[in-house]
Protein backbone atom coordinates (compact mmCIF):
# COMPACT_ATOMS: atom_id res chain seq x y z
CA UNK A 1 0.00 0.00 0.00
CA UNK A 2 1.97 3.39 -0.86
CA UNK A 3 1.69 6.55 1.36
CA UNK A 4 -1.22 7.97 0.50
CA UNK A 5 -2.71 11.82 1.10
CA UNK A 6 -5.33 10.92 3.73
CA UNK A 7 -2.45 8.51 5.21
CA UNK A 8 -0.06 11.86 6.05
CA UNK A 9 -2.82 13.57 6.27
CA UNK A 10 -3.80 11.61 9.37
CA UNK A 11 -0.39 11.40 10.72
CA UNK A 12 -0.05 14.83 10.59
CA UNK A 13 2.45 14.89 8.20
CA UNK A 14 0.64 16.43 4.89
CA UNK A 15 1.55 19.55 5.50
CA UNK A 16 5.87 18.60 5.79
CA UNK A 17 5.17 16.38 2.64
CA UNK A 18 4.08 19.21 0.47
CA UNK A 19 6.85 21.96 2.11
CA UNK A 20 9.51 18.86 0.91
CA UNK A 21 7.98 18.24 -2.31
CA UNK A 22 8.27 22.06 -3.21
CA UNK A 23 11.75 22.06 -1.73
CA UNK A 24 12.89 18.65 -3.84
CA UNK A 25 11.24 20.39 -7.29
CA UNK A 26 13.20 23.48 -6.56
CA UNK A 27 16.45 21.57 -7.25
CA UNK A 28 17.19 19.70 -4.80
CA UNK A 29 19.77 17.39 -5.17
CA UNK A 30 18.48 13.71 -4.05
CA UNK A 31 20.93 10.89 -4.60
CA UNK A 32 19.76 7.52 -6.47
CA UNK A 33 19.03 4.36 -4.62
CA UNK A 34 20.87 1.30 -4.57
CA UNK A 35 21.77 -0.01 -8.19
CA UNK A 36 24.08 -3.61 -7.96
CA UNK A 37 26.41 -3.08 -5.34
CA UNK A 38 25.30 0.22 -3.89
CA UNK A 39 24.13 0.57 -0.47
CA UNK A 40 22.71 4.06 0.00
CA UNK A 41 22.34 5.33 3.43
CA UNK A 42 19.87 8.48 4.60
CA UNK A 43 20.80 10.33 7.96
CA UNK A 44 21.52 13.49 9.37
CA UNK A 45 23.84 15.24 10.86
CA UNK A 46 24.13 13.68 14.36
CA UNK A 47 22.51 11.38 13.71
CA UNK A 48 25.05 8.87 13.41
CA UNK A 49 28.90 8.62 14.35
CA UNK A 50 31.19 9.50 12.02
CA UNK A 51 33.76 7.20 13.11
CA UNK A 52 31.29 4.57 13.14
CA UNK A 53 29.89 5.12 9.36
CA UNK A 54 33.37 5.38 7.97
CA UNK A 55 34.42 2.42 9.65
CA UNK A 56 30.88 0.41 8.18
CA UNK A 57 32.69 1.65 4.87
CA UNK A 58 36.02 -0.06 5.25
CA UNK A 59 34.21 -2.94 6.85
CA UNK A 60 32.11 -3.89 4.08
CA UNK A 61 34.10 -2.03 1.06
CA UNK A 62 34.65 -5.44 -0.76
CA UNK A 63 30.89 -6.48 -0.83
CA UNK A 64 29.06 -3.54 -1.16
CA UNK A 65 29.48 0.30 -2.22
CA UNK A 66 27.88 1.95 1.45
CA UNK A 67 27.56 5.72 0.06
CA UNK A 68 25.84 7.16 3.48
CA UNK A 69 24.09 11.00 3.06
CA UNK A 70 23.50 13.29 4.86
CA UNK A 71 20.03 14.85 4.32
CA UNK A 72 19.35 18.57 5.57
CA UNK A 73 16.66 20.64 6.55
CA UNK A 74 13.31 18.40 7.08
CA UNK A 75 14.40 15.26 6.92
CA UNK A 76 11.08 13.45 7.62
CA UNK A 77 9.79 15.00 4.70
CA UNK A 78 11.78 14.20 2.47
CA UNK A 79 12.17 10.83 3.50
CA UNK A 80 8.43 10.48 3.30
CA UNK A 81 8.19 12.37 -0.16
CA UNK A 82 10.46 9.78 -1.44
CA UNK A 83 8.43 6.95 -0.68
CA UNK A 84 5.58 8.32 -1.96
CA UNK A 85 6.95 9.21 -4.96
CA UNK A 86 8.81 5.25 -5.61
CA UNK A 87 11.81 7.00 -6.98
CA UNK A 88 15.22 7.73 -5.22
CA UNK A 89 14.35 5.52 -1.94
CA UNK A 90 17.56 4.81 -0.06
CA UNK A 91 17.91 1.43 0.72
CA UNK A 92 18.74 1.97 4.44
CA UNK A 93 16.64 4.98 6.33
CA UNK A 94 17.10 7.04 9.51
CA UNK A 95 13.69 6.86 11.32
CA UNK A 96 14.34 9.97 13.95
CA UNK A 97 12.39 8.94 17.42
CA UNK A 98 9.80 11.64 17.71
CA UNK A 99 8.69 10.96 14.07
CA UNK A 100 8.67 6.83 14.79
CA UNK A 101 4.58 6.93 15.70
CA UNK A 102 4.33 8.83 12.17
CA UNK A 103 6.16 6.01 10.36
CA UNK A 104 4.53 2.89 12.15
CA UNK A 105 1.24 2.66 10.20
CA UNK A 106 3.07 2.48 7.32
CA UNK A 107 5.33 -0.07 8.30
CA UNK A 108 4.81 -1.96 5.10
CA UNK A 109 6.80 0.60 3.58
CA UNK A 110 9.59 -1.24 5.03
CA UNK A 111 11.40 -4.46 5.52
CA UNK A 112 9.86 -6.09 8.61
CA UNK A 113 13.28 -6.74 10.52
CA UNK A 114 11.73 -9.73 12.13
CA UNK A 115 12.21 -11.42 9.04
CA UNK A 116 15.83 -11.00 8.71
CA UNK A 117 16.49 -12.67 12.30
CA UNK A 118 15.79 -9.22 14.47
CA UNK A 119 14.46 -11.26 17.51
CA UNK A 120 17.83 -12.89 18.54
CA UNK A 121 19.22 -9.38 18.97
CA UNK A 122 16.48 -8.04 20.79
CA UNK A 123 18.33 -9.33 24.19
CA UNK A 124 21.17 -7.22 23.88
CA UNK A 125 18.69 -3.72 23.75
CA UNK A 126 16.77 -1.94 26.21
CA UNK A 127 13.33 -3.60 25.97
CA UNK A 128 11.44 -0.37 25.95
CA UNK A 129 14.25 1.11 23.45
CA UNK A 130 12.83 -2.20 20.78
CA UNK A 131 9.06 -2.13 21.74
CA UNK A 132 9.29 1.64 19.99
CA UNK A 133 10.37 0.41 16.94
CA UNK A 134 7.49 -2.01 16.21
CA UNK A 135 4.00 -1.52 15.19
CA UNK A 136 0.81 -2.19 16.16
CA UNK A 137 0.44 -5.21 13.82
CA UNK A 138 3.93 -6.29 15.43
CA UNK A 139 5.90 -5.71 12.10
CA UNK A 140 9.94 -4.53 13.97
CA UNK A 141 10.56 -0.75 11.49
CA UNK A 142 13.01 0.52 13.23
CA UNK A 143 16.37 -0.85 14.54
CA UNK A 144 17.40 0.77 17.96
CA UNK A 145 20.39 3.81 17.61
CA UNK A 146 20.27 5.66 21.16
CA UNK A 147 17.92 6.90 23.86
CA UNK A 148 17.74 10.02 25.65
CA UNK A 149 17.50 9.41 29.34
CA UNK A 150 16.74 12.49 30.97
CA UNK A 151 18.56 13.93 34.06
CA UNK A 152 19.55 16.88 36.59
CA UNK A 153 22.14 19.21 35.18
CA UNK A 154 23.14 21.69 38.22
CA UNK A 155 26.16 23.58 39.08
CA UNK A 156 27.69 22.60 42.22
CA UNK A 157 28.86 25.46 43.73
CA UNK A 158 25.85 27.48 43.44
CA UNK A 159 24.05 24.46 44.96
CA UNK A 160 26.51 24.65 48.11
CA UNK A 161 26.25 28.04 48.11
CA UNK A 162 22.18 27.99 49.03
CA UNK A 163 22.80 25.50 51.52
CA UNK A 164 21.17 22.49 49.31
CA UNK A 165 23.07 19.38 48.48
CA UNK A 166 25.15 19.41 46.38
CA UNK A 167 27.08 15.94 45.88
CA UNK A 168 25.23 14.27 42.88
CA UNK A 169 24.43 11.36 45.66
CA UNK A 170 23.06 13.49 47.89
CA UNK A 171 20.96 15.55 45.52
CA UNK A 172 19.44 12.59 44.06
CA UNK A 173 18.36 11.04 47.13
CA UNK A 174 17.22 14.76 48.72
CA UNK A 175 15.49 16.05 45.86
CA UNK A 176 13.71 12.83 44.79
CA UNK A 177 10.11 14.08 44.32
CA UNK A 178 8.81 17.29 42.89
CA UNK A 179 7.74 18.78 46.01
CA UNK A 180 11.08 18.53 47.35
CA UNK A 181 12.44 19.94 43.63
CA UNK A 182 10.22 22.90 43.76
CA UNK A 183 11.46 23.62 47.83
CA UNK A 184 15.06 23.34 46.58
CA UNK A 185 13.98 25.82 44.03
CA UNK A 186 12.74 28.04 46.63
CA UNK A 187 15.60 28.04 48.94
CA UNK A 188 17.75 28.91 46.01
CA UNK A 189 15.71 31.89 44.90
CA UNK A 190 15.60 33.02 49.00
CA UNK A 191 19.22 32.55 49.96
CA UNK A 192 20.57 33.61 46.23
CA UNK A 193 18.27 35.90 44.87
CA UNK A 194 17.94 36.66 41.37
CA UNK A 195 18.16 32.87 40.55
CA UNK A 196 15.70 30.05 39.26
CA UNK A 197 16.17 26.74 39.48
CA UNK A 198 14.43 25.76 36.25
CA UNK A 199 14.25 27.99 32.54
CA UNK A 200 10.14 27.35 31.91
CA UNK A 201 7.21 25.62 33.43
CA UNK A 202 7.49 23.44 29.89
CA UNK A 203 10.33 21.24 31.23
CA UNK A 204 8.73 20.36 34.16
CA UNK A 205 4.98 19.30 32.42
CA UNK A 206 6.64 18.16 29.48
CA UNK A 207 8.94 15.42 31.83
CA UNK A 208 6.18 14.73 34.18
CA UNK A 209 4.13 13.51 30.74
CA UNK A 210 7.47 11.53 29.57
CA UNK A 211 7.84 9.58 32.80
CA UNK A 212 4.12 7.94 32.98
CA UNK A 213 3.18 4.85 30.89
CA UNK A 214 0.19 7.12 28.69
CA UNK A 215 0.46 10.11 26.37
CA UNK A 216 -2.19 11.79 24.72
CA UNK A 217 -4.06 8.96 22.71
CA UNK A 218 -4.52 5.06 23.81
CA UNK A 219 -4.52 2.19 21.27
CA UNK A 220 -7.96 2.32 20.12
CA UNK A 221 -7.75 5.64 19.39
CA UNK A 222 -9.00 7.72 21.93
CA UNK A 223 -8.10 10.94 23.04
CA UNK A 224 -6.56 10.84 26.82
CA UNK A 225 -5.07 13.66 27.17
CA UNK A 226 -7.84 15.53 29.38
CA UNK A 227 -7.19 11.89 31.77
CA UNK A 228 -5.10 12.52 35.22
CA UNK A 229 -1.81 11.79 34.17
CA UNK A 230 -1.97 15.30 32.15
CA UNK A 231 -3.82 17.10 34.47
CA UNK A 232 -1.43 16.03 36.82
CA UNK A 233 1.44 17.18 34.97
CA UNK A 234 -0.28 20.35 34.53
CA UNK A 235 -0.99 21.03 38.03
CA UNK A 236 2.73 20.46 38.42
CA UNK A 237 3.72 23.04 36.10
CA UNK A 238 1.39 25.06 37.30
CA UNK A 239 2.87 24.97 40.80
CA UNK A 240 6.06 25.52 39.70
CA UNK A 241 5.28 28.71 37.97
CA UNK A 242 3.25 30.03 41.38
CA UNK A 243 6.01 29.52 43.57
CA UNK A 244 8.16 31.43 41.25
CA UNK A 245 10.91 28.51 40.58
CA UNK A 246 10.70 28.94 36.87
CA UNK A 247 12.82 32.14 35.00
CA UNK A 248 10.70 34.35 32.34
CA UNK A 249 13.80 33.35 29.47
CA UNK A 250 13.09 31.01 26.52
CA UNK A 251 15.37 27.90 26.17
CA UNK A 252 18.33 28.59 23.91
CA UNK A 253 18.32 32.27 23.70
CA UNK A 254 21.64 34.14 24.70
CA UNK A 255 19.61 35.37 27.82
CA UNK A 256 19.51 31.76 28.47
CA UNK A 257 23.10 30.98 27.76
CA UNK A 258 24.20 34.32 29.86
CA UNK A 259 22.13 33.10 32.86
CA UNK A 260 23.69 30.01 32.93
CA UNK A 261 27.38 31.07 32.61
CA UNK A 262 26.65 33.75 35.26
CA UNK A 263 24.78 31.21 37.52
CA UNK A 264 21.51 32.46 37.25
CA UNK A 265 20.46 29.65 35.85
CA UNK A 266 22.21 26.70 37.54
CA UNK A 267 19.67 23.61 36.98
CA UNK A 268 18.24 21.89 34.30
CA UNK A 269 16.58 18.99 33.17
CA UNK A 270 18.35 17.69 30.46
CA UNK A 271 18.42 14.30 28.24
CA UNK A 272 21.96 12.47 27.82
CA UNK A 273 23.08 14.75 24.64
CA UNK A 274 22.41 17.81 26.80
CA UNK A 275 26.28 17.28 27.71
CA UNK A 276 26.92 18.25 24.60
CA UNK A 277 24.78 21.43 24.16
CA UNK A 278 25.96 22.76 27.94
CA UNK A 279 29.82 21.92 26.43
CA UNK A 280 29.28 24.11 23.51
CA UNK A 281 26.75 26.54 24.59
CA UNK A 282 28.64 27.26 27.87
CA UNK A 283 31.91 26.42 27.50
CA UNK A 284 33.13 28.58 30.17
CA UNK A 285 31.54 26.55 33.26
CA UNK A 286 33.49 23.45 32.46
CA UNK A 287 33.92 21.93 36.00
CA UNK A 288 31.28 23.78 37.47
CA UNK A 289 28.18 21.26 36.78
CA UNK A 290 27.49 18.06 37.90
CA UNK A 291 24.59 15.44 37.07
CA UNK A 292 21.91 13.78 39.17
CA UNK A 293 18.88 11.76 38.81
CA UNK A 294 15.87 13.70 38.01
CA UNK A 295 12.87 13.46 40.05
CA UNK A 296 10.41 10.54 40.86
CA UNK A 297 11.91 8.42 38.11
CA UNK A 298 13.27 9.27 34.71
CA UNK A 299 11.89 9.97 31.39
CA UNK A 300 12.90 10.10 28.30
CA UNK A 301 13.26 12.67 25.62
CA UNK A 302 14.77 11.77 22.01
CA UNK A 303 16.57 8.33 20.65
CA UNK A 304 16.32 7.16 16.93
CA UNK A 305 16.17 3.93 14.78
CA UNK A 306 17.55 2.61 11.20
CA UNK A 307 14.90 1.15 8.49
CA UNK A 308 15.72 -0.79 5.81
CA UNK A 309 13.28 0.41 3.32
CA UNK A 310 10.80 -1.79 0.59
CA UNK A 311 13.05 -0.28 -2.21
CA UNK A 312 16.92 -1.97 -0.59
CA UNK A 313 17.63 -4.47 -3.29
CA UNK A 314 19.64 -6.86 -0.75
CA UNK A 315 17.88 -6.39 2.55
CA UNK A 316 20.09 -9.30 4.28
CA UNK A 317 23.36 -7.36 3.56
CA UNK A 318 21.90 -4.07 4.82
CA UNK A 319 20.79 -5.80 7.58
CA UNK A 320 24.22 -7.26 8.89
CA UNK A 321 25.56 -3.87 7.99
CA UNK A 322 23.03 -2.39 10.72
CA UNK A 323 23.47 -4.68 13.86
CA UNK A 324 27.17 -4.28 13.20
CA UNK A 325 27.14 -0.07 13.66
CA UNK A 326 24.99 -0.77 16.09
CA UNK A 327 26.49 -2.76 18.31
CA UNK A 328 27.52 -1.97 21.94
CA UNK A 329 31.32 -1.05 20.91
CA UNK A 330 29.97 1.29 17.98
CA UNK A 331 27.11 2.64 20.15
CA UNK A 332 29.44 3.59 22.80
CA UNK A 333 32.00 5.40 19.82
CA UNK A 334 28.59 7.04 19.35
CA UNK A 335 28.14 8.59 22.29
CA UNK A 336 31.49 9.91 22.17
CA UNK A 337 31.40 11.17 19.05
CA UNK A 338 27.57 12.36 19.08
CA UNK A 339 26.53 12.31 22.21
CA UNK A 340 24.23 9.44 21.08
CA UNK A 341 23.12 7.47 24.05
CA UNK A 342 23.62 3.62 23.25
CA UNK A 343 20.52 1.77 23.88
CA UNK A 344 22.98 -1.29 24.51
CA UNK A 345 23.05 -1.57 28.17
CA UNK A 346 26.79 -3.69 27.50
CA UNK A 347 27.98 -0.51 25.97
CA UNK A 348 27.88 1.34 29.43
CA UNK A 349 30.57 -0.79 31.37
CA UNK A 350 32.75 -0.15 28.31
CA UNK A 351 35.81 1.37 28.84
CA UNK A 352 35.27 4.69 26.63
CA UNK A 353 31.81 5.70 28.74
CA UNK A 354 33.78 4.99 32.70
CA UNK A 355 36.17 7.82 31.51
CA UNK A 356 35.75 10.54 34.40
CA UNK A 357 34.67 13.98 32.20
CA UNK A 358 36.56 17.24 33.06
CA UNK A 359 33.65 19.60 32.08
CA UNK A 360 31.64 17.81 34.67
CA UNK A 361 33.92 17.92 37.47
CA UNK A 362 35.47 14.18 36.74
CA UNK A 363 31.95 12.79 37.28
CA UNK A 364 31.60 9.34 34.75
CA UNK A 365 28.31 10.75 33.45
CA UNK A 366 27.48 6.88 32.32
CA UNK A 367 26.73 6.10 36.12
CA UNK A 368 23.68 8.53 35.92
CA UNK A 369 22.40 8.02 32.57
CA UNK A 370 22.89 4.43 32.59
CA UNK A 371 20.76 3.21 35.21
CA UNK A 372 18.45 6.02 34.28
CA UNK A 373 17.87 4.53 30.69
CA UNK A 374 17.17 1.11 32.36
CA UNK A 375 13.81 2.32 34.07
CA UNK A 376 12.28 4.05 31.75
CA UNK A 377 8.44 3.51 31.46
CA UNK A 378 6.80 2.08 28.26
CA UNK A 379 4.43 4.19 26.49
CA UNK A 380 2.11 3.36 23.83
CA UNK A 381 3.47 5.63 21.09
CA UNK A 382 0.40 6.91 19.02
CA UNK A 383 0.60 8.58 15.03
CA UNK A 384 -1.77 11.47 16.57
CA UNK A 385 0.04 12.05 19.95
CA UNK A 386 2.15 14.97 18.05
CA UNK A 387 -0.80 16.84 16.99
CA UNK A 388 -2.62 16.44 20.25
CA UNK A 389 -0.31 17.50 22.68
CA UNK A 390 0.79 20.44 21.18
CA UNK A 391 -2.33 22.62 21.98
CA UNK A 392 -1.49 21.38 25.65
CA UNK A 393 1.92 22.48 25.60
CA UNK A 394 1.19 25.76 24.35
CA UNK A 395 -1.13 26.48 26.61
CA UNK A 396 0.77 25.71 29.51
CA UNK A 397 3.59 27.76 27.85
CA UNK A 398 0.97 30.70 27.87
CA UNK A 399 0.37 30.37 31.46
CA UNK A 400 4.54 30.31 31.95
CA UNK A 401 5.48 32.93 29.75
CA UNK A 402 2.23 35.29 29.41
CA UNK A 403 0.53 34.70 32.77
CA UNK A 404 -2.22 33.74 31.14
CA UNK A 405 -5.11 31.96 34.05
CA UNK A 406 -4.49 28.30 34.37
CA UNK A 407 -8.56 26.96 34.03
CA UNK A 408 -8.79 29.28 31.07
CA UNK A 409 -5.32 27.72 28.99
CA UNK A 410 -6.72 24.25 30.15
CA UNK A 411 -10.34 25.30 28.52
CA UNK A 412 -8.63 26.66 25.43
CA UNK A 413 -6.70 23.65 24.59
CA UNK A 414 -9.29 21.01 25.39
CA UNK A 415 -11.08 22.87 22.77
CA UNK A 416 -8.46 22.94 20.22
CA UNK A 417 -7.49 19.19 21.25
CA UNK A 418 -11.51 18.16 20.30
CA UNK A 419 -11.26 20.57 16.83
CA UNK A 420 -8.13 18.43 16.41
CA UNK A 421 -9.44 14.86 17.17
CA UNK A 422 -12.54 15.26 15.07
CA UNK A 423 -10.31 15.94 11.98
CA UNK A 424 -8.14 13.39 12.45
CA UNK A 425 -11.02 10.63 12.82
CA UNK A 426 -10.02 10.31 16.83
CA UNK A 427 -12.99 9.51 19.24
CA UNK A 428 -12.47 12.64 22.43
Amino acid sequence: MRLSRRGLLRAGLAGTAATALGGLASGCAVPTGSTGRNMVLWYWSGGLSDTVVKNARARYDGSVDLQPIQIGGQYRSKLITTITGRAHIPDIAGLKGEDMAAYLPNADQFIDLRTLGAEKYKSQYLSWKWDQGIADDGTMVGFPIDCGPVAHFYQYEVFREAGLPYEPDDVSKELDTWEKFFAAGEQLKKRIPGTDLLTDVNSVFENVVQQGAKRYVDKDQHFIGDQEHVRDAWALAVEAKRRGIVSNLVSGTPDQLSAKESGKLPSELGASWATFDIKNGVPKTKGRYRIAQMPVRPSNNGGSFLSITKACREPEQAFEMITWMLNAANQAQGYVDAGLFPSTPASYDLGQLQEPDDFFGGQVTTDIFGPAAQKIVVAYNSPFDVALGQPVKDEIKNVGVLGKDPEKAWSDAMSKCRRIAKHLGVSY
